[in-house]
């Protein structure tokens, strides 16, 4: 089967037609939510081909095929990051400085968020995991902690030139 389109999104369906629908999941890493053309398997064994015509990426929930009460949808898998909090914004200020020379993409996250190893916080910086920015975050005494953290957005390296 080909998918060309995505249908929608649990998230949009109410309680009453979610708890009738019997799921397939198609697990993705950050990387293959990006990716318009490709060959997944859900955990159902079903083997299914992205084509999709809009460029856009998957999101956790998407619907990719529905028939009846069946539908298959996209489970992102979680990633491997660096949680940063920062304790005052001169510090913040810093570490993206440092971080944003090295070119890596991060996203932000407001102080409503939980991560059981980072009480108490007034935002936090998130990156995917590299040794150099935690041995940096390590040296310059910056709070953070490695996670495993379903992202709700792939990371995605910013296009620029110098």
């Amino acid at each position: 089967m080909i998918v060309e389109a995505v249908l929608g999104n649990l998230a949009e369906l109410t309680e009453q037609e979610r708890a009738g629908l019997h799921l397939e999941r198609v697990a993705l890493a950050g990387p293959e939510l990006r990716k318009r053309v490709q060959r997944v398997v859900t955990d159902h064994g079903t083997e299914l081909g992205l084509r999709l015509a809009e460029r856009r990426e998957l999101k956790d929930g998407d619907i990719l095929h529905r028939e009846g009460s069946n539908a298959v949808v996209v489970s992102t898998l979680p990633t491997d990051v660096l949680v940063v909090a920062p304790a005052t914004i001169e510090q913040m200020g810093r570490v993206a400085h440092a971080l944003g020379n090295r070119h890596l993409p991060a996203q932000f996250l407001g102080p409503a968020t939980e991560v059981a190893e980072l009480p108490g916080h007034d935002g936090l910086m998130v990156l995917q995991y590299d040794h150099t920015a935690e041995t940096y975050l390590q040296e310059a005494g910056v709070r953070f902690a490695r996670v495993e953290r379903q992202m709700e957005v792939p990371f995605r390296h910013a296009e620029h030139t110098h």
